[in-house]
């Protein structure tokens, strides 16, 4: 009997250790596999005008219509969709991410309310959420050829976009804009709380681009005769679009995903950048709360799983160990005893 108290005694002991070490390692090791976006990503945002702020769209059918000044209508809703996917080339460190984005405003049907259309790929890393160190590392596409085929650019870019880092910090960062093709710092503003979650608040301000010089599309630099301008005279007048944006994310720390975004756009025609001549496009416009309700969804799944394996399952595993350690030795105390006592009685 005393043999077999011993053996377990062993068992436990050993069993108890294995679990502790466990225990330990496991957060050193399998979060950093776990703590990565997954491939798995299909993500519909939907961000929409606030309602009663200014939102304003230029008639693109005034600027051709043979009489009559550039209309601007006011009080116009705007809807912007994004479809995000994961695409390949993506594996254990990197992804590619493929975001469809539509900007139109939703009081005209089908094309006639379509203001721009993109698609926006990029090769990121899973854990910095930063483009790879590869030459093009993305493409952007604006426009179709005869087919309606979409016409990808390459794309060389730095800075974060569609994801934060895991283990985003309260620091500024590197952030990339589709529009300006450039990168500019988004700053820490705040921490706060999106459905008890909390949140990091981050701005961007994107100062006033020329947007001929950043695309020579034909929208973006136009000769029409002053009337048209709203100005006085006969002669023709060349108006450049200019572009400024100031964007708000709100971004979960942990697993770097952003939870709620804004972005107050502003384009506009003007003879210098200093002078907006008529507005083309000016809205604030929002996640609305179903986005935001989803984001929050499949951010709490990766929370969960980052719980898991960072916290609950470690101390699982020590409580458990120390029970197995903590029973193996005084089981071992008590045989000791046992046969001390039985080597007594002999003498």
């Amino acid at each position: 009997m005393s043999n077999g108290r011993r053996t377990i005694a062993c068992i436990l002991v050993g069993l108890g250790a294995l679990l502790l070490v466990a225990a330990v390692m496991i957060p050193s090791y399998t979060v950093g596999k776990v703590a990565k976006t997954p491939l798995d990503l299909r993500i519909t945002t939907i961000a929409k005008s606030v309602p009663g702020e200014e939102s304003l769209v230029l008639d693109a059918k005034s600027l051709t219509s043979p009489e009559g000044a550039a209309k601007v209508d006011t009080n116009v809703p705007i809807v912007s969709q994004r479809f995000l996917t994961v695409e390949e080339p993506s594996d254990a460190d990197q992804m590619t991410v493929q975001a469809g984005q539509t900007l139109r405003r939703d009081d005209r049907e089908g094309d006639t309310g379509l203001l721009t259309a993109s698609i926006d790929r990029v090769t990121i890393d899973r854990k910095t959420g930063a483009p790879i160190p590869v030459s093009p590392n993305g493409s952007i596409a604006v426009s179709v050829d005869r087919t309606g085929a979409s016409v990808a650019d390459p794309s060389q870019r730095a800075g974060l976009q569609y994801r934060f880092p895991i283990g985003t910090e309260k620091k500024s960062y590197p952030y990339f804009d589709l529009n300006a093709r450039a990168t500019y710092d988004i700053e820490y503003v705040d921490e706060s709380e999106i459905n008890g979650v909390p949140v990091y608040h981050f701005r961007q301000t994107i100062p006033v681009t020329n947007m001929w010089d950043v695309v020579q599309a034909p929208t973006n630099k136009l000769t029409l005769p002053a009337a048209k301008w709203g100005l006085e005279g006969e002669e023709p007048v060349t108006m450049t679009r200019f572009y400024t944006n100031t964007r708000d994310v709100w971004v979960e720390p942990k697993t770097g995903a952003v939870l709620k975004g804004g972005e107050q756009i502003h384009l506009f025609y003007g003879r210098s950048a200093n002078q907006v001549d008529v507005t083309a496009l000016k809205s604030h416009i929002v996640f609305d709360e179903k986005t935001i309700d989803s984001q929050l969804a499949v951010t709490q799944e990766s929370l969960d799983r980052l719980t898991l394996f960072s916290r609950t399952l470690p101390i699982a595993l020590a409580i458990l160990g120390l029970i197995a350690l903590i029973g193996g030795i005084v089981l071992g105390v008590l045989s000791g005893a046992s046969r001390g006592g039985r080597s007594t009685e002999r003498f």
